[in-house]
């Protein structure tokens, strides 16, 4: 059985190469790590007056994309 390279791997390729793959726990290790290190932009604080205006408009751009 030949070295899997998971660092060659785009992101959607890891994740797809995981879920063909249940049993292969370096494989979610990788997709874990992975996940941690990106840093996710903060759409708005649950303080902010016009939070549910930021959160639909953030939503509506994700379903764009």
């Amino acid at each position: 059985m030949s070295q899997v390279d998971y660092a060659v791997m785009t992101n959607e390729q890891l994740k797809q190469y995981m879920l063909d793959h249940r049993d292969d726990k370096a494989a979610l290790s990788a997709y874990l790590e992975r996940r941690h290190q990106q840093q996710l932009p903060v759409i708005a604080n649950v303080k902010d007056a016009d939070f549910d205006n930021k959160f639909q408009a953030a939503v509506a751009r994700k379903m764009r994309n």
